[in-house]
Order: C-alpha cells, then structure tokens, then sequence
C-alpha cells in the first residue's frame, strides 16, 4: 500500500509538470506574436516634386506635405499640402503660374499584410482646391504675316486671387523600408470642377492640378514620396 501510494506521487507530479509544460508552451506561442497592428500619423514629403525643383533651370519650383491617418484596418484620411510655380514658354506666349493648393480626401488598402506589417497598395478619393496667381510675361500677336516682323508684347499682366477646385482618383502604394518608414508612389486622375479664369488669357498651369489645355478639363499627376509614422497606439486582430 505503500509502495502505491509513492506511485501515485511521482504519477501526480509528473502530470503537474506536463500540464505546466503545455500551460507554458502556449503563453510562449502567444508571446511570439506581434504586439498588434500600428495606427498613428505617417507624415512625410514629395521626393518628385523636390527633384523636379532642383533640374528644372528656374522653369519650375514646388515642395509638397503628405500625410495619412489610419481610421480602420483597411481605411485611410489623407491628405496632401503644398505650393507650385511653373512657367509655360509655349510658341507664341509665356506664362507663369504659383500658388498654393491642397487636396484631403480618404484612401482604400487593398492588400492583405500578414499581422504586424503595413504596407499598402491603396485606391483613394481627393477633392482639391488651389489658390493661386497667374502672369503673362510676353506673348506675339497673330497677324497674318511677317512682313513687318513678329509683333510681340512683352509687358506682364498679373491677375491674382484665382481659384480652382477638382476631384481626382489615385492609385499608389506605400511600402515600409526600415522601421516606421515608407517610401510610396502614385499616379493620378483628375477632373476640374470650378475654375477662375483670368481676363484676357487663360490658366495653362494650375498648382495641385497641373497643366491644362483647351479640349479637356482633364488631368494626370504622379508623385514619390518618403514618410515616416509616428504610432499613437496598437490594436490588436
């Protein structure tokens, strides 16, 4: 009877010692898993637009803000910030136009990260609006002929206070490089919705929105950029 119950002992204890293993085994397993998925302010700025600016002889100028606020898994508030100028040296005429712009709307991701990355293929909505300026440094009048030379007139007119506003679709994608940064890219679609037209001649450039022309209220754009996030809190799948 003895013997028994130091049987039963060892047999209880070693069935402690398998269960505290087991117990053990899958807190560690939990543990390996990441602490849960990051939502803060990634902030950064347009690398595209700073390249242009720097080889562009004086012809263009341009620096832009980016950023995007991570409101759910797969959704998105962004926005993008900034200030252009660009002159249009066109045959018979020379035009600038600056100004500032900005566009806000909401981005989609539609790639599924495994659990702990954040990286994006995203489609996005943006409404843009611009103030900006517009000059005339020179420009020829037609006459038919050239008998008596090109009849240019070379005195600027400026007309400022102008707006514009548009919508645009965007396809991008954002991939983490290092810790909390990303460098992205995107190509752009957009549509004039309103525009303030100077007397006399016309907004061939429009900041925020690009060139225009005659037969289209449509534009492109595209964009490069690096941004890093600043995580506010974690949750978890």
């Amino acid at each position: 009877m003895k013997q028994l119950h130091i049987y039963l002992f060892f047999i209880s204890m070693l069935f402690t010692c398998f269960s505290f293993s087991q117990e053990e085994q899958k807190i560690t397993s939990k543990d390996t898993l990441p602490p849960g998925e990051k939502y803060g302010l990634r902030v950064g700025v347009d690398l595209g637009r700073i390249i242009r600016t720097s080889v562009s002889n004086d012809k263009y100028s341009g620096f832009e803000i980016v950023a995007d606020y991570r409101i759910y898994k797969k959704f998105y508030i962004a926005a993008e910030i900034g200030n252009e100028s660009l002159i249009r040296d066109e045959e018979n005429i020379n035009v600038e136009g600056s100004g500032n712009y900005i566009r806000a709307g909401i981005d989609y991701n539609t790639y599924s990260n495994w659990y702990g990355m954040q990286n994006s293929i995203y489609v996005g909505l943006r409404y843009g609006f611009s103030r900006f300026d517009q000059t005339l440094n020179d420009y020829t009048i037609f006459t038919g002929t050239n008998y008596f030379g090109e009849n240019i007139i070379a005195e600027p007119i400026t007309e400022d206070g102008l707006n514009a506003s548009w919508i645009e679709f965007v396809l991008g994608i954002k991939a983490e490089i290092f810790k909390n940064l990303y460098l992205g890219a995107n190509v752009s679609l957009r549509s004039k919705i309103s525009e303030k037209i100077p007397n006399g001649f016309d907004n061939l450039f429009i900041p925020g929105f690009g060139r225009t022309n005659d037969f289209s209220s449509i534009g492109v754009g595209y964009g490069y950029s690096i941004s890093y996030l600043i995580p506010f809190f974690k949750k978890k799948n």
